[in-house]
């Protein structure tokens, strides 16, 4: 399940989406406007800034802003920053891969077989949609984003 985290931090990105290139917007702005505690998201913010995906500008006329096109902010990228890996188990992770006290045989062991196309499957749609894709299912607010859809990738078992 998706973290309130998560979801307060594509909900920022999609504000930020909305804004004309170059444009900046305080943080206390997106929070008043999506309902979001401003303290977390602050941390989600700084994350988000940690990764590259968005940019900081210190000072009057500061604020944050997309580091890149929303065509090119996936939305896999995204939740693995904020929330860590997309797999519902260790076992199944690529990333932060563990394997369970209980298991006896890990590549015979059915839950974690059944976990991997879980969570190849939650991959395959979430690194090919975007925060553009994301605006652009919402309504795209007052200035929609251009969308380019991202072809299927390739997964690695």
């Amino acid at each position: 399940m998706l973290t309130a985290k998560a979801k307060y931090g594509l909900k920022a990105l999609a504000h930020l989406a909305t804004l004309q290139p170059g444009e900046t917007t305080q943080a206390i702005e997106i929070a008043e406007a999506h309902n979001i505690p401003k303290k977390f998201l602050d941390a989600i913010l700084s994350d988000l800034r940690n990764a590259g995906i968005v940019f900081s500008k210190k000072g009057p006329g500061g604020g944050y802003m997309l580091a890149r096109s929303p065509n090119d902010i996936e939305i896999g990228q995204v939740i693995r920053t904020i929330d860590g890996p997309l797999a519902p188990i260790a076992c199944a992770s690529r990333t932060a891969y563990r394997p369970c006290r209980d298991c006896k045989s890990v590549r015979s062991c059915t839950v974690r077989l059944m976990m991997t196309k879980v969570r190849d499957a939650m991959s395959e749609v979430l690194d090919r949609l975007t925060v553009a894709d994301m605006v652009a299912a919402g309504g795209g607010g007052d200035n929609p984003v251009h969308l380019k859809r991202r072809p299927a990738r390739a997964t690695v078992g």
